[in-house]
Order: C-alpha cells, then structure tokens, then sequence
C-alpha cells in the first residue's frame, strides 16, 4: 500500500479541480489525466451522426393505413431487444467504495462487521464505524451503506420515492490501482446476453473501445457493437435528422407530403424492370426503395417534432435535474445517457467520472466528488422509475483508497479519516436493481440471502479475501459475475455457459452461489 504524507490541507478542491501532487509522478496519458480531473468528457471526440429509429418503450407513431402495413415488412417497426436497461459508472482513479459507502462484512455477509483497525483503514473512526454504532447501518435501498455515505445521500437527495423499489448487491474484488487496464467494463458481455436498443446497442461517454474508463475483458468485445460516444445533449438531438422540410411546413403537414411522395414513388417502383432478369435481386431492389420512403416518412412523424430527444425539454428529467444542473457536465452527461439507455434507444450505456484518485491529504475532496456521483446515480433510479422501467445500475473504479487514521474535522470531511494512498485491497464494486413492481427478492440457493447481498467477504483488517470468490482478484472474472447477475435477473443463467462457453465461473452450483437475486422479469420486459 503508497502511503502519502502531505502537508495537511484545510480546504477541499472543488469536483471538478484536478488532483495535483499526489506521488503518482507527472500525468502521460489520457487516462492519468481522467483519473485526477485534467480531463472531463468534453475533452474527448465524438462520433458521427444517426437516424431512422424508434422508441420501444411506446407506442408506434401511426402513418396512413395505406403505409402502416409496410412498417413491419420493413422492420421499422421492430421492438427492441426488451431486455432490462443497464448503466455503468467508471469512477476513473481508485474511489471508495468499502465501507465509508458500501458496508462490506465477512463471511456472513454485509452486518458480519470488521475490527475497528479495519473500518479505521476504510476511513471510519471508532465513533463512526458499525461495530460501535448499530445507527451507521442504512438499509433504506436494501443493500447497506453507512448511514453517512455520500453516495447513499446523493442517491437519496434524486430519487427519494424509488428506493422502496430498489435492492443491491456489494463484491468485494482487488483491482489494480489508477489503471485503465482493469477490464472492469462489462458492457459487450451485456450486449452478448441479449440487451440492445433500437437506435444504438450501447453507448459511453468515453470514445474508447470499452466506452469509459477502464478496458472490457478482450474476449468479450464485439467490434460491430462498440459503444457510441455519448456525454451531452447535442449528442442526443444530433441522432436523427429529418431534413428542413419540417420547418417550412408543420410536423402534420409535412408528414402527409412525405406519405404522397411515398405513394407516388411506390407506383414508379413497381413498373422496375431495368433489364434485371434476376426476380431476386428486382424484388429485393423494389423492397429497398419502398422502405426508404415509408421510413423517411414514419421518421418524420415520430421524430419531426425537435424535442423528442431533447433531455432539456424532458419533463421526466427536468423533475430530477434543473436546468441549471444540466450545465453541469457530469449532469448532462448522466442524463444524456439514461434518456437513451431507460428509454430503450440504446441497450447498455457507461458513465465515466474522473477525478475519483483523491487521497487528497483531506477528506472534503472526496466526499463532495463522491456525492456527485451518488446524485448521478440517483437520476438513473429515479427516471427509471418515472418511466415505469426496470433498470440495473454497476459502479465500480480501477482500485481504491485508504486512510491511516488521521481525522479530517473540517466541515465535509465531518471527523471521517483522511484518504493518504491507493490501497487496491480495499476495493468493491456494487450494483443496484430497480423493480417498478416491488423490491427484487434476495436469491438464497447454496446459502443465506445475506451471502447472495454481498459475493465474497473482507478479513477483519478489511482487506479483500481473495478465495472469497472467482471474482476476488480476478477483474475478467468480475464482470463475468455481473453478466451472471444480469442474465439471472431475466431468469436465464441457465442459459449463461450458452452464452459465454469459455466462463470460469465453475458448475451451475457455483453460479447459484454467485447469483443475488431472484429474477424480477421473464425473458423481456414490454
């Protein structure tokens, strides 16, 4: 473990200031950069324009019946994958996660509670750790946090009316320290077990392979999925171009133009004969005009109308996030994501926050960035639940933090023990799952439901115990785990070898024991 002894600082950084001299040597890369703060998502380029899709959350726009009928033929119709929306936040720098935020017990689970040596190497002094307090156990989401944790209030301040809906899970697991080599990042495994959406299958607010931060396992990538970069409105709004004719006309107007010209084309189409003896490769030539007129006609109708995909004029999202939030970028950022991904316009979506390496020689730092992101979490659960969708939210960060005890006394760091170095035992990474129909039930095969809320378990000097779980220091086998958990929310992890035959999750006992939950759908959502 780097310990570092810093002259004491009284004042924390604001969350977005970057983290300086913290004994990591000068920044080189991107992802230094990221992981203290230099570099925010609008550093980073983005990607070309889309269009020409729906949303399968609603109900299909309808044309004309003459041209409905064609719809289905065409595909445009075609629901999306109807799988469970799934978000991912990349805390890029090694947060906390044990313990000041997640509670992590032993091998009894969450309330299996540590020494005070551990706790106090989690940032909880005697007066504030759960073995001397039963009152710093939070459960309000199932899953337990400490009573203080920043991100269980940033949480609770965005979406205090989900919560009665929301359960979780903690797995204590090793990762390496300020990496993005971690393959922490488990979307292409979410996409392989069966989420995509109908305008993109996943999305990042990074422009990297994985979509954020840290690396996808290699065997998981898939190259014709690789995440669109998505981290502002314009991104969102700049997905479907319907040309200028609405504008010179209303939206209804230039719909029906669009249906004439359909129509009109339609009867030029069938008399094609252009010397094509081949009736194949006629028909399928008539059939590839057809639909691109009646699609460029139902895209009108569906998406003439500007707002449609503009988080600000989103009365679901404005009733979360402020207008002035939403010029905040890590504001933006999340709710540019989850427009796309609870809407069902996109599969999966990973949400990269930076600035997460603050062993700062105070605490105040790390508990305002940590809250942030807590908020930013809290958006998701709570427009998720506006929507009346489930959703399945992971966090985890390329290592983690640890105190030496020394209180910070200070306002935000209200007596908590100073984050002094990168400590890769320490780490966890959690998920949560909103039901809209109740909270999701704890799976109990194989062992207690307290064992399936936490995999694996922390040695009372809360390190990682690494025979825990396949997935207690090994990162590939971390997120095989979370698309374990993903698929058994839909009730098929028997189906889990199927899908990723190369597993090293062991037998389907093993998988049992590594499951948290009860499936909350079956098969699709609608």
């Amino acid at each position: 473990m780097k310990r570092h002894f810093l002259k004491k600082r009284t004042q924390p950084l604001h969350p977005d200031a970057p983290l300086l001299n913290l004994g990591h040597g000068k920044p080189v890369s991107r992802r230094d950069m990221l992981g203290r703060g230099l570099l925010t998502g609008a550093a980073f380029g983005s990607v070309g324009m889309f269009g020409l899709f729906s949303n399968p959350r609603e109900a299909m726009a309808a044309l004309s019946s003459d041209l409905e009928g064609m719809k289905t033929d065409c595909g445009i119709a075609a629901a999306g994958a109807g799988k469970i929306p799934f978000i991912c936040f990349d805390l890029a720098g090694g947060a906390n996660i044990a313990g000041s935020n997640v509670l992590v017990g032993g091998e009894g689970g969450q309330q299996d509670l540590l020494s005070s040596a551990g706790y106090s190497k989690l940032g909880l002094p005697g007066n504030l750790a759960p073995n001397n307090d039963p009152g710093t156990i939070n459960t309000e989401l199932g899953l337990a946090f400490h009573s203080d944790s920043p991100f269980l209030l940033g949480i609770l301040d965005k979406a205090p009316n989900a919560t009665a809906n929301v359960n979780g899970c903690v797995i204590p697991a090793r990762s390496e320290n300020d990496t993005a080599n971690n393959p922490h990042n488990p979307m292409y495994g979410i996409f392989n077990a069966g989420a995509d959406g109908e305008l993109l299958s996943l999305i990042g607010s990074r422009s990297s392979i994985s979509g954020g931060n840290s690396m996808s396992p290699d065997a998981s990538i898939i190259a014709s999925a690789r995440p669109t970069k998505v981290d502002r409105r314009s991104d969102v709004t700049g997905l479907v171009d319907t040309g200028k004719l609405v504008g010179l006309l209303d939206q209804a107007d230039a719909v029906s133009v669009m249906e004439s010209i359909a129509r009109i084309s339609h009867k030029r189409i069938d008399r094609i004969d252009s010397g094509l003896t081949n009736t194949n490769r006629r028909d399928n030539l008539r059939n590839l005009l057809r639909c691109g007129y009646v699609e460029a006609a139902d895209i009108t109708d569906r998406y003439g109308d500007p707002s449609t995909l503009d988080i600000r004029q989103d009365m679901d999202i404005l009733g979360i996030f402020s207008d002035a939030e939403l010029n905040d970028r890590e504001f933006e950022k999340t709710a540019s994501v989850m427009k796309l991904v609870v809407n069902g316009y996109a599969g999966a979506g990973c949400i990269s926050m930076g600035g997460f390496d603050y062993h700062t020689g105070e605490r105040g730092t790390g508990e305002i960035r940590d809250r942030r992101a807590g908020r930013c979490m809290g958006a998701c659960l709570e427009y998720a639940r506006r929507k009346g969708v489930p959703l399945m939210i992971y966090v985890f960060s390329d290592g983690s933090v640890a105190s030496n005890g020394r209180i910070d006394d200070s306002a935000e760091g209200r007596g908590k023990g100073e984050w002094t170095g990168d400590n890769s035992s320490t780490a966890a990474s959690f998920f949560l799952v909103y039901d809209p129909n109740g909270r999701p039930t704890l799976n109990t095969a194989g062992s207690t439901a307290e064992q399936h809320q936490q995999l694996g378990w922390m040695r009372p000097d809360a390190s990682v115990e690494t025979a825990g779980t396949p997935a207690a220091n090994n990162v590939n086998l971390l997120a095989e785990t979370v698309w374990l958990n993903y698929m058994a929310l839909h009730g098929e992890q028997g189906l889990f070898s199927e899908k990723f035959p190369n597993h090293s999750l062991g037998n389907s006992d093993s998988m049992d024991r590594l499951t948290a939950f009860e499936p909350i759908v079956s098969g699709t959502i609608t």
